[in-house]
């Protein structure tokens, strides 16, 4: 079955190749946990390749299946095992010592009841002793509340593939209702004398979560936080911080 993630996966890899400050971070994670790892929503194994290449034994879940594919091929040799899957409702038959989303996957879940089905697969899914480590973004209050028919710069990005430019530009529409965003990037691609030579677009979807609905969220599924860092460098979260890294692991008794 298509999802929306799909029609990303040609374009993943370069439009984001600019993320790479969580990918240490996940490591290390991986590295200290000492046990297997799952990664929901893994797409092209931006974050699982590294992990498995570290040494760690990795699992990546997706919902994509042409996601998957663009991993495998990236993977060659590396030991890293690829399932198809949905992060709401998955069955491994094994437990494991530390689950991981990064990149904001956890809003791609767009109901409360989409986000309550996956924190109790999760939880089925944790060895004791195990934990869950997430990130999202701090909502901005000003991009809540833009007119949805602008574009603005987001980034240039060199194709690692190619060698060319990209542009990438952002616009949105927010659903404050529903806290959905409705996000499209459109993408430029300029050859060496700065000429447009092609433009795409990818359209996406995103729930986004307040600090304290997230706590609450994790606390009524079965959890207690254990740490929530504004950023990968495990500082603490506080009103500057543009990121919330999460780490809970489910409640005892």
């Amino acid at each position: 079955m298509e999802t929306d993630f799909d029609a990303w996966a040609d374009v993943y890899d370069a439009v984001y190749s600019y993320v790479t400050d969580d990918i240490p971070f996940y490591v290390d994670e991986a590295l200290r946990c000492g046990g297997p790892v799952l990664e929901l929503g893994c797409g092209t194994g931006r974050v699982t390749l590294p992990i498995a290449r570290a040494g760690a034994d990795v699992t990546g879940l997706d919902s994509s299946q042409r996601m998957l594919d663009a991993a495998r091929r990236k993977a060659g040799d590396t030991p890293a095992t690829l399932v198809h899957g949905d992060m709401r409702d998955f069955s491994l038959g094994r437990r494991f010592a530390l689950v991981i989303i990064p990149f904001r996957g956890f809003l791609s879940l767009l109901t409360v009841e989409d986000q309550v089905s996956a924190l109790a697969c999760i939880r089925r899914h944790l060895l004791p002793g195990g934990r869950l480590v997430f990130n999202v973004f701090q909502p901005d209050l000003n991009m809540l509340v833009q007119p949805g028919d602008g574009a603005y710069h987001l980034r240039d990005v060199v194709d690692p593939r190619s060698g060319r430019r990209l542009v990438i530009w952002h616009q949105s529409s927010c659903d404050n209702h529903n806290q959905v965003i409705d996000a499209r990037l459109v993408v430029d691609e300029l050859d060496e004398t700065g000429v447009v030579v092609g433009r795409f677009y990818r359209d996406f979807r995103l729930r986004y979560a307040h600090r304290w609905e997230l706590h609450h969220l994790l606390t009524t599924s079965g959890y207690e936080v254990v740490d929530l860092h504004g950023d990968f460098d495990r500082t603490p979260f506080d009103e500057d911080s543009e990121e919330m890294v999460w780490t809970a692991r489910p409640r005892e008794g």
